[in-house]
């Protein structure tokens, strides 16, 4: 088994479609190289040695990779003329992660990797530049204390011992940035930053390269097991198996003076998608620098500087002298790092994020990988790249995350009131969208606040990757510092989330809990809004309206038309929530529950009535008093559903759910219906159930009253001939909820079938209609072919039929099912992602067994799976004719049909 791959000097053992073995990086290290990009030499240790790792532990790994690291680093050592941990001229390299997908800022890296107190004095004397020597030795130190020897803080409370050595050592000098410190304080720093580690570890700081080579290594690979990592893949859907690869390169240096930098870049405008090739770097300084934030980076093109300039409020020639762009600063290598990453984007045909290091004059590459882009982008991106020839329709289909077409259906500011709006503070649109919340400051509290519904803020002087969890769950992100590429723009970007980076005007006090903005303190849990497209900051609430599909979104939507074989219906239950869903291209209604009619005005009144009525005459008094009001409700979906199908499902919770339970209404509605406050309180009391979700309930309702059944039947036909009178066509289906025995839905379809032939009788007029039922109960999936012989159609409850499969409880399973995924029983919720192994089998059998009995079924999913991606291409691999899902959901799984059928 080959566990380490070389690549360096055009050459390379790996290519670009290996990204399962060598992780993204690595597959892509592999193919710069070998279409002549200038990348330093290194090697892939391969995703597969990090499962051996889990399984086997630290020793057994590092035995089984001695010898392919040792010849790999001997590779490194000829192409780079240097010698790992020799004393004159050592061989310095990075250790970095690099999973089949990118996970920015979620893993471990190492820089400088291989200094020692004898190889910095080589470094210094080979360069003639002790500073930068020392700086780096500094660097090295400080990124493997917090990486591998756990120097990080413990609590956000907690400083971070590097920075606080860092800062005293800075007020002591009267210096403000690192890049100001001598080469006697980088030493000093050095000296302090050991005696930190042996104070807080008990151990000396290692000073045998080879030592510091295989703590980086392993501590790469068990970082794919850190929290933030687990909780990434958990939130992008990643699979634990898959791991992380570990790459070890040739260091080059950014912060080797003037004539040196590093930066990161963008071949296209990773939140908007125009094609404009952007980003951001600092002289001499090395990654770390650019993405975390603390230093303010400059951009690339002057075109990009002058536009930045212009959002901080900065004249042009302040700007030309204190931030020139890379085009100014050093037009040869921006010149060269412009034709390279047109170069790749060509190669790759798609948009790419780059890293980059310019040393002494010279452009290096560190890295390209498909770039992380807002779900805005990823439309424009793709659209443009087919208009343009580089991409066919599949690979824009496939391209698509459906998920993350969510982001464009969000509300946006309403234009209106934005105009009143008071501007408090302005800083970069780093990711796009609008976002009202109030102000939280730690992460761990953001996560607090919205588990109690609260909709938040975070607000950071710069974002982490430990803050992943609170920025998961915020309406949007605010930085004091850090530009278009830092740590909190590139994860906001990924997740979709309005993000305004980079406000340098706002001053952050974590310790009181404060935010002043022009003038204006604000406390943790005051309001503000976020414009995440023009980079503003508002006072307060600002209103929001719907968001419109058109123009690139609309051409996707045609698309999946186009290629899909399974159309997509929705949940809707009112015409409002049924011309939603229309606009985004639902083909009809998949599942209207008639109970959520009854809740409104005087319409739970006369569902109260007949509840509690003594005898099947008081029933149907009340029953007719609900029958017009029925009748209207389904009239009106018909309506806007003209020419598409509309399946109606009968009564289906438990009666308990409609009766009062405080005093003062039972006493309101013993009094209107001539009761005594006891009498009620009984009735009410007897319909209580030990269990309801399985108790009288469904078609067990319209069995034991089938006058209930008899007036839905009636409204919905009736309903219907009006609608046809008016001038829509109409196809209604009655669908019979929980059935378990065929005897069920046989009693059932009969009273709706003698209901329909009065009704046409008493009208003159008939129309089509169909009779089918909710596959929930897993009894229904086992005798499916039973059932078929009477249902016109099947529509799979997945709700329902994953809680009676697991026996968990819907309402309750929120206490132990986050713990289950923490300790890996569960990879996912499965009331949220359809279990395809257990629940998906009895679908399987449900659709294969009715369809036995009668070929032309048809077979639909009504539950909340019908809107998750990887369960609707579960149902599109069954042959099932529709998904059904919730309004806003339509677009996703209209894309998920699409790629489902190109798959």
């Amino acid at each position: 088994m080959k566990r380490v791959y070389t690549f360096g000097n055009g050459k390379a053992e790996g290519r670009s479609d290996m990204k399962n073995l060598l992780g993204g990086k690595g597959a892509n290290l592999a193919e710069m190289n070998l279409i002549g990009v200038p990348v330093p030499p290194g090697f892939t240790i391969t995703t597969e040695v990090c499962t051996e790792y889990n399984k086997l532990g630290k020793d057994a790994v590092v035995a089984l990779l001695k010898d392919e690291v040792e010849s790999a680093i001997e590779h490194v050592e000829k192409l780079m003329g240097t010698k790992f941990g020799d004393a004159q001229n050592p061989l310095l390299v990075s250790v970095r992660s690099g999973a089949r997908v990118s996970m920015p800022g979620m893993m471990d890296t190492v820089l400088n990797l291989g200094m020692t107190d004898e190889a910095v004095e080589g470094i210094a004397k080979k360069s003639g530049n002790p500073r930068f020597a020392w700086d780096s030795y500094r660097r090295f130190v400080q990124m493997y204390g917090d990486v591998v020897l756990g120097m990080k803080p413990k609590t956000k409370e907690d400083i971070d011992p590097f920075e606080e050595v860092m800062e005293e050592v800075k007020e002591q000098k009267g210096v403000k940035l690192d890049t100001e410190l001598s080469v006697d304080d980088l030493k000093l720093l050095v000296k302090r930053f050991k005696a930190a580690v042996k104070e807080r570890t008990g151990k000396d700081f290692p000073d045998d390269p080879w030592e510091q080579l295989w703590g980086a290594i392993c501590a790469v690979f068990d970082s794919w097991m850190n929290e933030r990592a687990i909780y990434y893949r958990r939130m992008n859907q990643i699979p634990e198996e898959w791991g992380t690869a570990v790459n070890v390169q040739a260091m080059v240096f950014g912060n080797m003076g003037e004539t040196s930098a590093t930066g990161v870049a963008f071949t296209r405008d990773a939140a908007t998608g125009e094609d404009i090739f952007n980003g951001e770097y600092l002289i001499n300084a090395q990654g770390e620098d650019v993405v975390a934030g603390i230093r303010t980076p400059q951009q690339i093109t002057l075109e990009g500087s002058r536009r930045w300039a212009t959002l901080q409020g900065i004249e042009e020639s302040v700007r030309a002298s204190k931030y020139p762009s890379l085009e100014e600063a050093m037009p040869k290598c921006a010149k060269d790092l412009i034709e390279t990453q047109q170069k790749l984007e060509d190669y790759f045909k798609d948009m790419q994020d780059l890293e980059f290091t310019i040393q002494d004059g010279k452009l290096w590459l560190l890295q390209t990988r498909n770039g992380k882009r807002t779900g805005a982008a990823m439309v424009k991106i793709a659209m443009d790249m087919l208009k343009d020839g580089i991409i066919d329709e599949k690979t824009v289909l496939k391209r698509m995350e459906p998920q993350k077409l969510d982001e464009l259906l969000h509300p946006v500011f309403d234009k209106a009131v934005l105009k009143n709006a008071k501007v408090m503070a302005k800083g970069l649109p780093a990711s796009p969208g609008a976002a009202t919340g109030q102000i939280i400051f730690f992460a761990d509290d953001a996560e607090v606040w919205a588990e109690k519904r609260k909709k938040v803020i975070l607000v950071r002087i710069e974002t982490s990757p430990e803050d992943l969890r609170g920025m998961n769950v915020a309406q949007g992100i605010l930085t004091a510092r850090g530009g278009m590429t830092s740590h909190a723009a590139v994860v906001a970007r990924g997740m979709g989330k309005c993000c305004v980076s980079g406000a340098g005007e706002i001053k952050v006090d974590y310790k009181a809990r404060t935010l002043e903005m022009s003038g204006k303190v604000y406390k943790e849990g005051d309001w503000i809004s976020l414009n995440g497209s023009t980079g503003e900051v508002y006072d307060g609430q600002v209103n929001t309206v719907d968001a419109e599909m058109s123009g690139d979104f609309a051409s996707i939507m045609d698309l999946s038309e186009k290629y899909s074989k399974m159309y997509v219906r929705t949940n809707a239950d009112t015409p409002r929530d049924a011309m939603v869903a229309r606009k985004f291209g639902a083909k009809g209604i998949g599942l209207c529950r008639t109970e959520h009619m009854f809740f409104e005005g005087d319409r739970i009144k006369a569902m109260r009535e007949m509840i509690l009525s003594k005898d099947e005459e008081g029933r149907r008094e009340a029953l007719k008093k609900l029958l017009p009001m029925q009748r209207q409700d389904f009239e009106e979906l018909f309506m806007v559903m003209d020419g598409l199908g509309v399946t109606i499902r009968l009564l289906d919770p438990p009666l308990h759910e409609f009766v009062p339970h405080q005093l003062a209404t039972q006493k309101e509605l013993a009094e209107e219906m001539g009761m005594t406050i006891e009498e009620v309180k009984l009735a009410c009391d007897a319909l209580e159930e030990f269990n309801p979700m399985l108790g009288h309930r469904g078609c067990r309702l319209g069995c034991t009253y089938p006058e209930i059944t008899e007036m839905q039947a009636r409204a919905i036909i009736e309903a219907a001939l009006n609608a046809k009178a008016r001038g829509a066509k109409v196809t209604p289906e009655i669908m019979v909820p929980l059935v378990g025995v065929v005897e069920e839905l046989k009693m059932q379809a009969e009273i709706i079938h003698n209901v329909a032939k009065q009704v046409f009788a008493e009208r003159n007029d008939s129309i089509e209609y169909k009779v089918g039922t909710m596959i929930e109960v897993p009894r229904a999936a086992v005798t499916a072919d039973q059932i078929a012989t009477v249902a016109d159609f099947f529509s799979f409850g997945t709700n329902d039929l994953t809680q009676m499969t697991f026996g968990y409880s819907r309402d309750d399973a929120g206490k132990f099912l986050k713990i289950y995924q923490e300790k890996g029983i569960l990879k996912n919720d499965p009331f949220a992602i359809l279990d395809q192994q257990g629940v998906g089998q009895l679908v399987r059998m449900g659709t294969e067994k009715g369809r036995s009995t009668k070929p032309e079924l048809k077979v639909g999913i009504c539950g909340e799976h019908g809107g998750e991606p990887s369960s609707v291409k579960f149902c599109a691999s069954l042959g099932m004719d529709y998904v059904s899902c919730s309004p806003y959901r339509v677009p996703i799984a209209r894309v998920a049909a699409a790629q489902a059928a190109i798959e």
